[in-house]
């Protein structure tokens, strides 16, 4: 009996993420409007912070999945909303880096193809970092 490959999996940032920085956007946006007392600067800072806000939330509506697996190799998010396919002989290692700073300690995944390295947040896969390692370092074939 041959040895079934792992199902293809995914990880996306949580719905709750894109939700909070629109609202965050919308709340620069009143803030702007009732601070300014005709300031156009403030205004303008106002309003190009929530621009950023509602841009970095429509990433993530529009592009959620930031990593999937399957057994040819793995998916990740390029740019703005593209993706580029890493297939498992390009992959070189796969990592968690944990840095710990004034108490906290901050968890990424890094994918590293050679060329290219990929990292991942906690808030980027909805998952902990070593848990998504794991997974990934189980769904590539073995050799």
């Amino acid at each position: 009996m041959l040895p079934q490959s792992p199902p293809a999996r995914q990880w996306r940032v949580p719905t709750v993420l894109p939700v909070v920085k629109l609202a965050g956007a919308l709340v620069l946006a009143a803030a702007g409007l009732l601070f300014a007392d005709g300031d156009r600067v403030q205004l303008v800072l106002a309003g190009l912070a929530a621009a950023a806000l509602a841009g970095w939330a429509l990433r993530d509506l529009v592009a959620p999945v930031r990593l999937a697996v399957d057994p040819e190799g793995i998916t990740v998010r390029r740019g703005f909303a593209g993706r580029q396919r890493l297939p498992w002989p390009v992959v070189e290692a796969i990592r968690v880096d944990r840095r710990t700073r004034r108490g906290l300690t901050a968890e990424t995944l890094e994918v590293d193809a050679g060329d290219s390295l990929h990292l991942f947040g906690r808030y980027d896969l909805g998952a902990p970092p070593e848990e998504v390692a794991e997974a990934l370092l189980a769904a590539r074939p073995a050799g």
